[in-house]
């Protein structure tokens, strides 16, 4: 589901609801690092709760106290944050 790399953290499942929960559990106990790149260039199909999910590990790291940056964002999430106003709030690379 998310692999540890030595740069950053590799989502490998499909962003869709059915793996929404476990996601967002396996991100939470994958932070370690004060600064975590998250690289979603491998994941294949999302829906708009891939973006509850990135949320909710943003929200996750500043409890943290850590920061958090996604890389290699799907397209379709990218406009789906646009169009639901939420694209600030994600520190997209």
């Amino acid at each position: 589901m998310i692999e540890r790399r030595p740069d950053c953290l590799r989502v490998t499942a499909p962003m869709v609801m059915a793996n929404a929960c476990g996601l967002l559990e396996a991100g939470r106990s994958a932070f370690r690092e004060p600064r975590e790149t998250v690289d979603l260039g491998a994941v294949t199909e999302a829906d708009s709760s891939a973006l509850a999910v990135m949320l909710g590990w943003v929200r996750a790291a500043r409890e943290q106290g850590l920061q958090l940056a996604f890389t290699g964002t799907p397209a379709g999430v990218r406009s789906l944050a646009e169009l639901y106003g939420v694209v600030e709030l994600l520190p997209l690379a």
